[in-house]
């Protein structure tokens, strides 16, 4: 799932995200904000709530971060 869809945000009232990408040689704005949202380790998943608020964050960090769909399981490494 795309961070921006043809309708909008996910409708659902919890949105889950991952971390994908690092943030070294980021500003520090950008790291304050992943941590903000409870991601601080590469591949770390999150759930949260679905508020204006949240996607603002999400948005800010967009590069950094995508949106699960919670129906997929998770890739196993190996």
């Amino acid at each position: 799932m795309t961070i921006r869809t043809s309708e909008g945000r996910p409708k659902t009232k919890t949105i889950t995200i991952q971390q994908v990408a690092s943030p070294a040689r980021r500003e520090e704005g950008q790291r304050q904000t992943l941590i903000g949202l409870g991601l601080d380790k590469m591949n770390r998943r999150k759930t949260l709530e679905n508020t204006d608020s949240i996607w603002g964050a999400i948005c800010k960090v967009r590069h950094m971060v995508r949106v699960v769909d919670d129906a997929k399981p998770a890739r196993k490494a190996g």
